[in-house]
């Protein structure tokens, strides 16, 4: 389905899932305002019958009783008036509570929508975007359009209504001096939209300006033990000082347009409405008089009530380009379609699992930078199966084709036979447990982090789990054990322990394939040894692929690859390789020094 282009009007396309909520806010706005309109007209009804004019209606409709006594009528219009005051009230309490309903409803689901498709996104997505400018369209942006639909688009809506009766009104009255009135009316759209033309571009900085504060204040939160390490404070609070004054002075640039419109706007106002009151009250004094009382008093009230409150024509603009500025981006990020995608009829995965096979894989970042070049490997189920190679060699990248963060540039991957771009990325990546070098841990207890993702486990599984990661000593240590809160992002933790608590998350998961991506990379010899000890079990009957620097943690795989130049430059045991005398026996010797 194609989406309409303009960001508000994929804001109000997003409405239609709350239909009867916004034609209900919406109708008592509009009542609400068609009842606040009318003390003007009450009060020329009263004016014209104490002067003995009583209006034609009540004439018409009132009966003799009614009409020949004046303080009856006075009465009558008394007893209107309340009640048309007891109905604006009861009808300003229901719109604002629907509006303010509905604003709650769309931000929560709005920011849910947003947050599904950003999770949806792939892995180059986050490596692009800055976490302060994603966090900046979840919070501040969706904020914005809440503000909006709370308070602005019922001033929009209550806005057209007053035109539109006051106008009207005012050229059932008297069709010249009505005229007269709303001539300001024109310029004062004019202007509006001229502004609004002139102050966009503020805003669309004043957005981009908040994400970029965003960034640099969430970089400094999560790195401030680099910055107190390296006395760097100083340094950081200047290029804080530097972004936030960018975000000020993108502010202070919308202000200066928004603070002059207000102004000449008034005196436009005053020359009609002065101009409109002049006129009606010679036309008042004249023998005969060629107006009421009434009519002036009316005019004067309801001009006041139809052009004053224009004035607040720029404040909504204002308020609209600040929210058309956040649906923008908003939008944008839930609008443009995935990179890597499902497919539309994923093939089912057998029981069975275990069988890779890598067939003429390239694989390139950016154009023009090969990362694989042609790589060709057949894993069998159940194989232990080592990665070595310098860095930049593309081991980690071969991970992320694996679980199908990135897809191929060429040739394919399959498992089972199965390619991975026909299968449910859900599927697929719920059958691979990974164990990262760079081990990211949720605040939360230890027993939540182990569980992660996983649902309900047993507390026997999760102990279990951590036993056979070498953890379980070191939590029994600990006040609350498995209860003990690891702080935000496993701060509490050293960095072996975050990564036996991540080996004891994979191991929990149970998944017929296992990857360890330099899994012993941050945890002390006695602890790789530990773990080495176990490795064998922890890959019983999985299909482990386990990459490693420290090459004493593959020397027992069956098939270990060489990785260089994006290709499989040797392949074989570790005593073959030794004996080969290349790359490996090299990085052998050079760690057995």
């Amino acid at each position: 389905m194609i989406q309409p282009k303009s960001p508000m009007f994929r804001l109000f396309h997003f409405l239609k899932n709350y239909r009867k909520s916004v034609i209900w806010a919406v109708a008592s706005s509009v009542i609400n305002k068609l009842f606040d309109l009318m003390p003007p007209i009450l009060t020329a009804w009263i004016i014209d019958t104490a002067a003995g004019q009583t209006p034609n209606w009540i004439q018409r409709w009132g009966g003799e009783e009614l009409t020949q006594n004046t303080f009856s009528v006075i009465l009558f219009l008394g007893v209107l008036t309340f009640l048309i005051f007891g109905f604006e009230s009861l009808f300003e309490w229901s719109f604002k509570r629907e509006f303010m309903r509905l604003a709650q409803r769309v931000q929560h689901d709005l920011r849910m929508v947003a947050y599904g498709k950003m999770q949806s996104r792939e892995i180059a997505f986050f490596e692009e975007q800055r976490t302060g400018n994603l966090m900046a369209m979840l919070n501040d942006d969706i904020n914005q359009l809440e503000r909006f639909l709370n308070t602005s688009f019922n001033e929009i809506i209550q806005m057209i209504v007053l035109v539109l009766f006051a106008g009207w009104t005012l050229i059932m009255v008297n069709l010249p001096l009505g005229i007269l009135g709303m001539l300001p009316i024109p310029f004062i759209i004019l202007g509006s939209f001229y502004y609004q033309k002139k102050v966009s571009p503020y805003y669309k900085e004043v957005r981009e300006a908040v994400g970029k504060l965003s960034n640099r204040l969430e970089n400094n939160i999560s790195g401030i033990m680099v910055i107190k390490s390296f006395t760097a404070e100083s340094f950081e609070k200047k290029r804080v000082n530097e972004v936030s004054e960018n975000y000020r002075n993108a502010n202070f640039r919308a202000i200066r347009w928004s603070s002059v419109y207000v102004p000449i706007i008034r005196m436009i106002i005053a020359i009609g409405f002065a101009s409109t009151l002049v006129i009606g009250a010679y036309w008042a004094i004249q023998t005969p008089p060629q107006f009421s009382l009434g009519s002036l008093a009316f005019f004067a009230m309801m001009i006041q009530r139809l052009l004053w409150p224009i004035t607040r024509l720029g404040s909504v603009f204002d308020e609209f380009e600040r929210a058309r500025a956040s649906a923008r981006r908003v939008f944008g990020l839930i609008d443009t379609p995935n990179i890597i995608q499902n497919p539309d009829q994923p093939v089912p995965l057998p029981l069975s699992l275990g069988n890779i096979s890598m067939e003429d894989v390239h694989f390139s970042y950016k154009e023009g930078i090969s990362i694989l070049k042609g790589l060709n490997l057949q894993i069998e189920k159940g194989q232990n199966i080592g990665v070595v190679g310098l860095t930049g060699a593309g081991k980690t990248t071969l991970i992320k084709l694996l679980m199908r963060l990135y897809d191929v540039t060429d040739g394919s991957i399959k498992l089972e036979g199965i390619d991975l771009r026909d299968l449910d990325m859900t599927d697929l990546r719920q059958n691979i447990a990974l164990v990262s070098q760079d081990v990211y841990l949720f605040h939360g207890t230890i027993e939540e982090n182990i569980a992660y993702g996983m649902g309900h486990f047993e507390k026997s599984k999760i102990i279990e789990a951590a036993q056979k990661s070498q953890l379980h000593e070191f939590i029994s240590t600990l006040p609350n054990g498995y209860d003990s809160i690891i702080g935000e992002r496993g701060i509490k933790l050293s960095g072996g322990q975050r990564q036996r608590l991540s080996i004891a998350r994979a191991i929990l998961k149970d998944a017929p394939i296992l990857i360890l991506d330099e899994a012993t990379s941050s945890v002390d010899m006695e602890t790789e040894k530990a773990i080495q000890e176990n490795l064998e079990y922890l890959t019983l009957d999985r299909t482990a692929i386990i990459i490693a620097h420290r090459l004493s943690t593959i020397r027992q795989a069956e098939k270990i690859i060489v990785l260089g130049n994006g290709q499989i430059l040797e392949m074989g045991d570790h005593d073959n390789l030794i004996n080969q005398a290349g790359l490996y026996s090299d990085l052998w010797k050079f760690q057995m020094r």
